[in-house]
Order: C-alpha cells, then structure tokens, then sequence
C-alpha cells in the first residue's frame, strides 16, 4: 500500500509539473512588453523537519494567504511520526499593460516530498491574475488545485464495518480579492472565495462545499515595520449532513484570524513573525456523532528570518509551532516545524 502512494505521489508530482509548465509557457506568451514589463521567475526551495508529517501539511497553509481551513483532520491521522520535507517551489509572473493598467499573471508550482513517508509526496497549483483599476485600486483572481492529497489511513463509514482506508482529499479554491491603498501607509482587502472539497469514495459523505468573506488590514506602522491583521468567516456544507447511517457530519463555520508584523532590522535581514487562531465550530446534529455540538480550537506561531545575500538572492530560516484541540479529546495535538532554504529571483 505505501508503495502505492510513492508511485502514484511520484506520477502525480510530474503531471502537476506538466501542467505547470504549459501554463507557464502560456504566461511567457508572445506578448509586447516595455522595459519596465517582461517576465520574472521565482525559484524557492526549503528543507523541512517535522516532528508530525499527519500535520505538516495543514500547518504549512495556516496563513492568510494560503488555504487556512484545511479539511478536517481526526486525531487517527495525528501521531505520525517525523521526517524531512523538501518543499521546492516555481513562481513565473508576465506583467504588461492594457486599457486598464498594469497586469500581472502568475503561475506557481509548489511540491511536498517527503524522505522517509512519500505516502505523503503531493503537489500543488495557483494561477492568478492581478489588475490594476487605478493607482490605489487593484484587484486579484486566483485559482488554487491540490489534486488528491494523502491525509493518512483512517476509519471509514461506508461498509459499516469501520474499516481502515487512505483517505485522500482533492481541493479546488477560487477566490477574489479587491485591494485599496487608503493612504500611502494602510492599505485594505476584502476577500471572497468558493471551494469544493472531493474525498475517494471510501470517505465521500465528507465531500464539502465552502464559502469564505474576510477583510485583510496593512499598516506600516513605521519605515521599517509593517502590521497585518486578518479576519476570515467561512462556512462549510458536507455531504454527510443528509447521511444520518454514517454519523460523519464535518459541516462548520470556522473563524479565522491572524497577526504578523514584518520587521526590517537592516538593509538586507528581516524578521517575520505571526500569530494564527482558527476556530471550528461543527455544526453537525447527527446523533452518534462525535461532532455534534462540538469545536475545535488551532493556535499557531511561527517566526521567519531572511537574509538577502544579493540583489536577487535571499537565504532564510523558520519554525512554526501548532496546537489543536478538539472539544471531545482528552488532549491537545501538537506539531513544530523548522525549515531553512534559499529563494532567488530573475
């Protein structure tokens, strides 16, 4: 079984590449451009320990700009034990001008490779444009896919003989965000998005659709600070809310908000450093479930410090910290991880 998930994690990784490449080369297009236009490429890559790769994933897109409310994570798919995780990642942005302003599209390929559990290898893609309405006024559409993610081997509802299966979940997000500088020092976003969640069969009473308003805040306090903070309402609809025999509702609204503060303590090194709470509350009313009338509470802190070693190559180092609790467990479920990579852009 889990050289199962090595060679399909392995055939899945190439054919996001292939994709990633012919989108790519759709943004590097034969398009005019002046001086000040063109092409830019962003190559990252970061090397990870773990001490939970059932977590590390979810912990990794705890921000408010990744994919926040991950699908939801029983404690059977904690506990995993640790590893290394490379996390290479491709960023390619074509900016030129039309009636409107400026355009920028983007494509970005990001990968998880795991050494000693490539059960967990997958890969993600996010294409998005941004357009400029005016000087202060910018708006952004964003497509994000994470085709069939392992989450681990779980108990399954389906055969009524609880069983244990992968469990695998596949993503699509679509959002938009509409950015207005107030002044030259706060800027405001406001943000919607619509997402579908999709399990393998064997888990498909926890297929989800989603919706998510939220409102971003920037300020830069002083020349060298800069202060986010972040709020998100989402709600989630799951099949299972119409399947009493499973008892496996996972429908919630979730609230979500963060604070970072970006600190530039030179010329060249800058210091990143944020907060991230996630409140669940499950709303299934199935009896039997252990979700019923229940929540789940996420905190998690990291802290990042980068080092431009050239114009257009930057050293870095991080650690992020998670907890998780479930109102029905006992216990919490903790989770760190500590990264250092290179990032270089051309």
């Amino acid at each position: 079984m889990r050289q199962l998930h090595s060679d399909y994690g392995s055939a899945l990784l190439r054919r996001v590449g292939v994709l990633f490449v012919i989108l790519a080369s759709l943004c590097l297009g034969p398009w005019t451009a002046s001086a000040k236009e063109g092409w830019s490429l962003e190559g990252q890559g970061t090397l990870f320990y773990t001490d939970d790769v059932g977590l590390f994933s979810a912990t990794r897109r705890l921000s408010r700009d990744g994919d926040p409310t991950q699908p939801a994570i029983d404690s059977k798919l904690t506990d995993k034990g640790s590893d290394m995780v490379f996390e290479p990642l491709l960023n390619v942005t074509r900016s030129m001008t039309n009636g409107l302003g400026r355009l920028d599209l983007n494509a970005r390929g990001q990968g998880f490779i795991f050494t000693q559990k490539p059960e967990y290898n997958h890969g993600t893609l996010r294409i998005q444009a941004i357009q400029s309405l005016s000087s202060t006024t910018r708006v952004k559409a964003r497509y994000y896919y994470a085709p069939n993610q392992f989450l681990g081997d779980n108990e399954e509802r389906q055969s009524g003989q609880r069983q244990f299966a992968a469990e695998n979940v596949t993503s699509h997000i679509w959002s938009t965000r509409l950015y207005h500088d107030v002044t030259p020092d706060i800027s405001v976003q406001l943000l919607g998005r619509y997402g579908l969640r999709r399990y393998n069969e064997a888990f498909s009473e926890r297929n989800i659709n989603l919706w998510t308003i939220g409102s971003h805040v920037g300020w830069r306090v002083a020349h060298t600070i800069m202060l986010g903070l972040s709020y998100h309402y989402e709600r989630g609809l799951a099949k299972g809310r119409s399947q009493p025999q499973f008892k496996d509702d996972t429908s919630y609204v979730n609230h979500y908000m963060t604070a970072d503060v970006d600190v530039e303590l030179t010329e060249r090194l800058s210091l990143l450093t944020a907060l991230h709470y996630e409140l669940n509350n499950w709303t299934s009313g199935l009896a039997g479930d252990e979700r019923n009338g229940a929540h789940e509470d996420i905190y998690q802190g990291e802290v990042r410090l980068a080092y431009y070693l050239t114009d257009s190559l930057q050293g870095f180092g991080g650690f992020q910290h998670s907890i998780r609790k479930q109102s029905f467990e006992s216990r919490s479920t903790k989770e760190n991880n500590i990264g250092i990579g290179l990032s270089a852009r051309f």
